[in-house]
């Protein structure tokens, strides 16, 4: 199996609450490495990008809203089967549907602030690496 890379956001609510190494530590005993890392405040437009898939839906807006309300901790990880691997780890969207170890099953408090989130399929990892970590992606193409 060939190596593959996904992106993973840990949201501000997880800033918030310290969350961010308990969470980190899960993706690299697990085996994923961290090839790119940042913190920082995403723009409206940048969050606009990347949740385009959902800009038809009711919320849409609050989502923009709440990734743009404090700092997220942004990150490549690289692995075997590693967007499976890593929405494994992050469990179910709605907190009362994730199992307990999950990251979502043991953090989450609701869907709509939800504490992280990971690309769903090999294009959706590329195309969220290149929005967030421009210069990385052309590094490593």
């Amino acid at each position: 199996m060939a190596k593959e890379r996904t992106l993973v956001m840990i949201k501000p609510e997880s800033v918030e609450r310290g969350l961010v190494g308990k969470i980190i530590d899960r993706f690299e005993k697990r085996g994923l490495r961290i090839v790119a890392l940042k913190f920082t405040r995403p723009t409206k437009e940048l969050m606009e990008q990347h949740c385009a898939g959902h800009r038809d839906r009711h919320f849409f807006d609050a989502l923009v809203d709440y990734m743009t309300s404090g700092e997220v901790v942004s990150m490549v990880l690289e692995g075997e089967n590693a967007i499976t691997i890593a929405r494994k780890i992050i469990g179910a969207a709605d907190p009362n549907d994730a199992e307990p170890g999950t990251i979502r099953g043991d953090y989450g408090i609701d869907l709509q602030r939800n504490v992280i989130e990971a690309s769903d399929s090999k294009a959706a990892a590329e195309r969220e690496i290149q929005l967030h970590f421009p210069s990385y992606y052309r590094d490593t193409e």
